[in-house]
C-alpha cells in the first residue's frame, strides 16, 4: 500500500495538453500589473457614471490597497457594491449564504450574490447603475464559482442596457488546458458552459469568449470592456498577492485543486477542516498509508482519517484523475463512494462511469483530446495574452 502511495506522489509526466509550455516560465523581469492597475484605459470611461463593483478581497492593487478605495480615492461614484461566494471581506466557508449588508469601512451597501439561488443582479438592483466593474482573482477552474458570477453578471448588464467592465488579473493556472468539456445537461452554478476543467484563460478572456460565443441567456450580448494586464502572458509564473478563497490559501492547493476539488462529490475529505485543503485527502475508509489526519470541521469532522499528503508533490500541471482513481479503488464501501454531486462537478456522467469500469487517468485523459482540439479553436480567438 505504501508503494501505491509513493506513486501517488510522482509527477505525471504526459499529464496535460499544455498550449504554452511544458512548464511555467520564471519570473518575467517585469513586474506583473493587473487591470486596475491601467487607470489611464478606465477613469474617463467611468466619469460621472454612477458604478457598482463586483468583487471580493482579492480584489487589491499592487501595495495592498483595495480597488474600491482606489477608485474612491479618484472620484469613482460607486454606489454600490455587489459580493461573491465568501462575501465581500472573503471570510465565508464555501457554500454558505451570504447575506446582504453594508461595507463598514466605506459605507456603501453590499448586495450579496450567493445565496438563496440569488447569483444574478436584480433589474430593481441596477436601477441606480450605470456601469459595473468585475475585479476578481479567479484560479481558472470550471467549477471554480466566479466565473458563474461573471456569466450572471455580464447576463445582468445586457439585459438592463448596463456597461460591463473587467479588471483582468493573472490566472495562475493559465499555462494549460486540459479536462472533459462540460455536458449541456449537467449545467450548474459549478458549470456553465462547454469549456474543459481548465480552461486556460484569464477572466477578461473568458468573458470575451461568453460574449463573443453568444452563451449568455437567449444569447444576449453585454457592452464589454476587458481592461488588460500588462507584462503577463499565459506562460508567466504569478504568485497571488491575497488567497482567492479560505480553502485555497497556497500556491500548492491551488495547483492541486483542479485535480482534488473531485473529492467534494465523495465522502472522502479533501482536507477541509485541516491547515491544509486541497493538499490532502483521505477518509477512514482507506487503508493505511503512513499519513493520517483528523478534520476538525467539514467531511469527517473529529474521525482520523487515513490519507495522502501532497504538500511535497510536484504541481501536476494537468487535470489528474489519478487520485480519486486511487481512492474509489482502495475505499472500503465502492458502492457509497460517489454522491450525486460528483457528476455535477464533473458536468457529466461519463468520468464517474470510466472509473466504475476501471480505466486509468491517462486512458480517461485520451478520451477528452478531441474536445480540447475544438475547444482551443474556440479559445483561439479570445486570447489577449501569448
Amino acid at each position: 500500500m505504501k508503494t501505491l502511495f509513493k506513486a501517488l506522489c510522482l509527477s505525471a509526466l504526459l499529464c496535460a495538453f499544455v498550449p504554452v509550455s511544458a512548464q511555467k516560465a520564471a519570473q518575467t523581469e517585469k513586474a506583473v500589473e493587473v487591470g486596475a492597475e491601467q487607470s489611464s484605459l478606465y477613469l474617463k470611461l467611468l466619469k460621472g457614471k454612477r458604478v457598482a463593483f463586483v468583487g471580493n478581497h482579492t480584489s487589491v492593487m499592487a501595495d495592498g490597497q483595495h480597488v474600491v478605495d482606489y477608485l474612491l480615492s479618484k472620484g469613482v461614484n460607486i454606489v454600490k457594491i455587489f459580493a461573491p461566494e465568501h462575501g465581500f471581506r472573503g471570510e465565508a466557508a464555501a457554500g454558505a449564504k451570504i447575506s446582504d449588508e453594508v461595507d463598514q469601512k466605506t459605507g456603501i451597501p453590499v448586495v450579496s450574490l450567493y445565496g438563496s439561488g440569488k447569483y444574478k443582479p436584480s433589474p430593481e438592483a441596477l436601477k441606480d447603475v450605470d456601469v459595473l466593474i468585475y475585479d476578481i482573482q479567479d484560479v481558472g477552474c470550471r467549477f471554480y464559482t466566479y466565473i458563474s458570477t461573471l456569466t450572471y453578471v455580464m447576463e445582468a448588464g445586457a439585459e438592463n442596457g448596463k456597461e460591463v467592465v473587467v479588471f483582468d488579473r493573472p490566472n495562475p493556472n493559465g499555462y494549460y488546458v486540459d479536462g472533459n468539456i462540460l455536458d449541456p445537461a449537467f449545467k450548474s452554478f459549478v458549470g456553465m458552459h462547454p469549456v474543459p476543467i481548465v480552461y486556460g484563460m484569464t477572466s477578461g478572456e473568458y468573458a470575451k469568449m461568453v460574449n463573443g460565443e453568444g452563451w449568455l441567456k437567449d444569447g444576449v450580448k453585454c457592452d464589454l470592456t476587458v481592461i488588460p494586464c500588462k507584462n503577463y502572458t499565459h506562460a508567466t509564473h504569478y504568485d497571488l498577492p491575497v488567497p482567492p478563497s479560505p480553502n485555497l490559501a497556497t500556491a500548492k492547493s491551488i495547483a492541486l485543486y483542479p485535480s482534488l476539488c473531485y473529492f467534494e462529490g465523495t465522502p472522502l475529505s479533501e482536507g477541509r477542516g485541516t491547515p491544509w485543503p486541497f493538499e490532502v485527502f483521505g477518509s477512514p475508509l482507506l487503508p493505511e498509508t503512513g499519513f493520517t489526519f483528523t478534520p476538525e470541521s467539514s467531511k469527517n469532522k473529529g474521525v482520523l482519517c487515513n490519507g495522502v499528503d501532497l504538500r511535497e508533490a510536484p504541481d501536476p500541471g494537468c487535470v489528474d484523475l489519478k487520485y480519486v482513481i486511487w481512492a474509489y479503488n482502495n475505499y472500503e464501501k465502492k458502492d457509497e463512494f460517489f454522491k450525486k454531486f460528483f457528476d455535477t462537478l464533473c458536468g457529466g456522467e461519463t468520468i464517474r462511469k470510466q472509473i466504475e469500469a476501471g480505466m486509468t487517468a491517462e486512458e480517461i485523459r485520451a478520451t477528452w483530446k478531441p474536445g480540447i482540439d475544438e475547444f482551443m479553436k474556440t479559445r483561439a480567438k479570445y486570447l489577449l495574452y501569448e
